[in-house]
């Protein structure tokens, strides 16, 4: 004989029906994306370049702006790179924003010789980013030079520092801040305006080297080398969340030259072929490297899936900014820190085979 379904029996089927309507999306509804701004020393695709790539092509993400520092690059000519990827994806609703570089980054760089003397130099002995090259007149004569043609679209005509202030400012607690170049575009707008650091919801870097040596020196990594006093203060900034991707696992991931050229055979943008072949298929390997890091892609892909983590420490850390052998390392604390330093999340190791997959992702739709 059929029991008769009672209230008792058809409440917890009716509770059950409810969750699923209200925890469920409805069809068309879509999830909230992170707000990203890309704090960039832009180069020609690998690796700034297709960070930039990654963001920008993922439905997650919303990339609010770019801001170009000096790095790897003069602040003009990482603009101008900035520039022509845009215009080979056909964007021009995203704002690229040019960085100041400050007189005593350009001081050092003049004498560049002489501070590797001094200091030493790190594995990577052949590179010094933009101390390598004279500083362009300007971000369209960068352009021209490189690209020998003229642009389609232009920078914003605000500076990046004041650029990071109005759109924190404007989006409280919501944007993170991807700083895959040295921190003098942060630095200088959390000094401008403090009241930014706990309205940004996060900052993540490619920076800093932290139980390995340095690239640049055998104490510091590029990024920091570059602007350690930077650095230093917003590292000290009490941040909601900071998160490292250092060398300490940038240098665990590399991609061979099979994988450069396979990547610019997946593509037939020419924009981003002459791009491959410029920076990397007749340059980098031509001299006879066959492998190379990946470095801030790491970070893009972190954003894109945080579960790319497979290992990671939370310490208390800080820079050394004294102008010493020493100078622009990256210190993390197993027990207390200094007073005013931070902790931070350190990552030392993610899935490489899921980067990967990204990466010829990014190369499959442009």
């Amino acid at each position: 004989m059929r029991t008769p379904l009672t209230f008792r029996k058809i409440l917890p089927l009716c509770l059950a029906f409810f969750c699923l309507i209200v925890t469920v999306p409805l069809r068309g509804e879509a999830a909230e994306k992170t707000r990203v701004i890309l704090d960039s020393d832009m180069v020609e695709m690998f690796d700034d370049g297709v960070a930039m790539l990654m963001l920008l092509q993922s439905p997650q993400i919303e990339l609010m702006g770019v801001t170009i520092v000096t790095g790897n690059t003069w602040a003009e000519a990482g603009t101008a790179n900035a520039i022509r990827q845009l215009e080979g994806l056909g964007r021009d609703d995203i704002p690229v924003v040019v960085g100041t570089t400050p007189m005593r980054i350009k001081e050092r760089f003049a004498k560049i010789k002489d501070e590797y003397r001094r200091f030493g130099r790190g594995h990577d002995v052949a590179y010094a980013g933009a101390a390598d090259f004279p500083e362009p007149s300007s971000w369209q004569a960068a352009y021209r030079a490189r690209f020998s043609t003229e642009p389609t679209l232009s920078p914003v005509k605000e500076d990046a520092a004041d650029f990071i202030i109005r759109t924190v400012r404007e989006n409280p607690g919501e944007i993170t801040i991807a700083a895959i170049g040295p921190a003098t575009n942060l630095a200088a707008a959390i000094e401008k305006d403090p009241g930014i650091v706990p309205l940004i919801d996060r900052v993540v870097y490619m920076s800093g080297a932290f139980f390995q040596q340095g690239n640049t020196t055998p104490a510091a990594e590029f990024n920091v080398w570059v602007d350690p006093e930077s650095l230093k203060k917003v590292v000290r900034a009490p941040f909601r969340e900071q998160i490292f991707f250092p060398l300490d696992v940038c240098e665990k991931m590399t991609l061979s030259a099979d994988d450069f050229y396979a990547f610019k055979e997946a593509t037939d943008n020419p924009v981003f072929q002459d791009m491959m072949n410029h920076h990397y298929l007749n340059g980098l390997f031509s001299s006879g490297s066959d492998r190379s890091f990946i470095w801030d892609v790491l970070v893009a892909a972190y954003l894109l899936d945080p579960s790319i983590i497979t290992e990671e420490r939370t310490l208390p850390i800080d820079v050394n900014d004294t102008y010493s052998l020493s100078y622009g390392q990256t210190l993390a604390y197993v027990g207390y820190g200094p007073e005013g330093s931070q902790s931070a999340r350190l990552v030392t190791n993610v899935d490489q085979e899921r980067v990967l997959a990204m990466i010829r992702r990014v190369f499959d739709d442009i």
